[in-house]
């Protein structure tokens, strides 16, 4: 469906990079509605990998891979950092200028301007090598827990699958995750430096994700009410319960971690002894990873 955005204002970015300027959102949902069922195809793959690595490595010594570990991070953390500074601006001009209405159910953020949409497609190609995350827990032999896979399997899909809708409140993912990510790489790769950020910044990670989460459910449920009020809303049903279920079901696993990680009586006894938890990062004194 077309739109006339005239009238529109758009974020006046201090700087327009030429890769954004030339940015042509057309080309890339023809691609990702042509691509988007591999999807499908490289998570089976990544399930394949992942458990016949273990096996593999079972017999085997680890694998140190910290100077790999350090870079790895570092990347991911200037591409969430860049990517949360290019996108956020966006959203929160929408939503002092054109109000909530707009912010989840106009999909302007990829339609009109090339700065927000050039990185809404980065981040949606960025979750086929975030799956590497996994490799380092397999060849480091560390704990592969239900909530790292998952996480990574369900967000490649529906990101995809979303962005071949140009799902208007995908905006508010995009920026919540690009922030999230922005501090969690950030403090991975500082373990991977042996160095030791304090326990409340492990929390505040945690915490954001949770945030994050609720948040995800609140735009779900709006965009929902938006559409029962007959209202015009580029957003299906089925990516509204899509999107619902897994952003519930991170709650809970994240609620769940959370608990055992700061609140549970064990919980305490083990922060005198290890550094503090993140889903994803590193849990102790020699910077292991253990979950997404």
């Amino acid at each position: 469906m077309k739109r006339n955005y005239v009238g529109l204002t758009l974020t006046n970015y201090s700087y327009m990079f030429n890769f954004e300027e030339e940015f042509e959102h057309q080309n890339t949902r023809v691609w990702m509605t042509n691509n988007w069922t591999k999807g499908f195809y490289y998570c089976g793959l990544y399930m394949v990998i992942i458990f016949l690595g273990q096996l593999y490595m079972k017999s085997r010594p680890r694998f140190e891979l910290r100077k790999a570990l350090i870079v790895w991070n570092c990347m991911l953390a200037c591409f969430s950092i860049i990517g949360a500074c290019r996108t956020a601006p966006e959203l929160l001009h929408v939503l002092k200028n054109y109000g909530v209405y707009h912010s989840l159910c106009i999909p302007s953020f990829i339609e009109a301007d090339r700065v927000s949409g050039f990185w809404s497609w980065m981040f949606a190609l960025s979750k086929l090598p975030e799956l590497g995350d996994t490799v380092f827990i397999v060849l480091r032999k560390q704990p592969l827990i239900f909530l790292h896979w998952y996480h990574h399997i369900t967000v490649l899909l529906y990101t995809w699958y979303a962005y071949k809708e140009y799902t208007s409140s995908a905006r508010w993912f995009i920026v919540m995750n690009y922030c999230v990510h922005s501090l969690m790489y950030s403090y991975y790769a500082l373990r991977a430096m042996k160095l030791s950020p304090p326990k409340a910044m492990a929390m505040l990670i945690t915490s954001m994700q949770l945030a994050q989460m609720v948040i995800g459910c609140w735009v779900n449920y709006t965009s929902y009410q938006f559409i029962q009020q007959g209202q015009s809303c580029q957003v299906s049903n089925l990516n509204i319960q899509l999107s619902f279920a897994m952003y519930f079901s991170y709650f809970v696993l994240f609620a769940r971690f959370f608990y055992k990680a700061y609140i549970s009586p064990r919980s305490s006894k083990k922060f005198g002894e290890k550094s503090p938890a993140v889903p994803g990062g590193f849990t102790s004194n020699d910077s292991k990873v253990k979950a997404h």
